[in-house]
């Protein structure tokens, strides 16, 4: 009988079709669409992008050149203007700001044909370091109010170019869904005095049914209530608040657990589009103790169709608990050896696609 699973830090309702019980083998690929053309991202097209505002590259090397390995550069056709200033305005009964921001692309590697599932753990530290280096940079200015940083991978999963890339938005308004997460993890803080997100860690690393791995600082698991099948949440063991407050030893073992995670799901699920998002504390709020940092991991498997925006519930045919047992199961490759980051190195300015099963019915 399926079932309906309940969030507990927003309230959000999620059905789980056990009866259908979806497997890895019921996401079919379709063939993956190859770009045509000159791909900006590739080194050597430097001159393609507007000038980096961070690269790591060896020392000497110019910029906005070649030999770069982790590239960042304000987005060609940005969300949000980065100049100008925060202006409300009021037009009757409505409400709008002045779309003042950030937009930048993290170019994650200088290899066009790669997935990240392939990269090893060095690759994703370097990458983690350019997040973290671009949020403190941009939480330094006033303007800003949320730092969105995100990954999509795969045409399904909104990405337009083929070149593994990410992208990080500065906001100058705290974005609803992370209203709702700051509201519900305060209501249950208010209610039990502890953090929803280190309840809901210790209460998955007792039971580990949905645990996928963890290490000395974080867990991955598929939450209970997951929108989707094999959703993997990554969150701190030590309680934190913002992302970009991460320290280097902890940002060692994300790299890799976040490395080991792609890996999981890629080998599971052929290489799927998927997309990733931290989820951080508004730039102007210290530490919370009621709120917990977080990577969410999301595997494009399914439509969201009328069901879903007709009731903001979420259909789920493959259960957390079993999605997680095959992640486990996956066989994880080495690592290859480590090369300390040195951020002296810094230049800075002064599976393919599853056929979507339709849930919407």
């Amino acid at each position: 009988m399926s079932e309906l699973r309940r969030d507990p830090v927003i309230g959000r309702w999620v059905i789980i079709a056990v009866e259908r019980a979806n497997r890895p083998q019921a996401y079919v690929p379709p063939e993956k669409p190859r770009s045509a053309g000159v791909c900006p991202f590739c080194p050597g097209n430097e001159h393609m992008t507007p000038p980096e505002v961070l690269a790591y590259r060896p020392p000497g090397s110019p910029k906005d050149g070649p030999g770069w390995w982790v590239r960042c550069v304000s987005n060609k056709f940005p969300a949000l203007a980065a100049e100008g200033q925060i202006r409300r305005h009021g037009d009757g009964m409505y409400d709008r700001i002045d779309g003042v921001g950030a937009h930048e692309v993290v170019i994650e590697t200088p290899k066009h044909d790669v997935s990240p599932g392939d990269y090893d753990q060095h690759e994703f530290q370097e990458i983690l370091w350019a997040y973290r280096d671009r949020a403190l940079d941009l939480a330094r200015d006033q303007r800003f109010r949320y730092i969105l940083i995100f990954k999509n991978h795969g045409r399904t999963a909104g990405a337009t170019l083929d070149h593994p890339h990410s992208q990080i938005i500065a906001l100058p308004i705290v974005p609803k869904r992370v209203q709702e997460e700051l509201a519900g993890a305060k209501t249950y803080f208010d209610y039990k005095e502890r953090c929803v997100f280190c309840d809901i860690m210790d209460q998955e690393r007792r039971d580990h049914v949905r645990v996928v791995e963890s290490n000395a600082s974080f867990v991955a698991f598929c939450p209970y209530a997951s929108r989707f099948p094999f959703e993997t949440w990554i969150v701190p063991r030590r309680h934190e608040s913002h992302f970009r407050d991460i320290q280097k030893n902890d940002l060692t073992l994300l790299g890799e657990i976040l490395g080991h995670t792609l890996q999981r799901i890629k080998t599971i699920l052929k290489d799927p589009h998927f997309n990733y998002i931290v989820h951080t504390t508004p730039c102007d709020q210290g530490m919370l103790p009621h709120y917990h940092w977080h990577i969410e991991v999301m595997p494009k498997l399914t439509q969201v169709a009328g069901f879903e925006w007709g009731t903001g519930f979420y259909i789920n045919p493959t259960p957390p608990e079993v999605a997680a047992e095959y992640l486990r199961g996956v066989e994880i490759a080495a690592a290859s050896p480590e090369t300390p980051h040195t951020p002296q190195e810094s230049v800075l300015p002064a599976p393919p696609v599853p056929t979507p099963t339709p849930t919407g019915r």
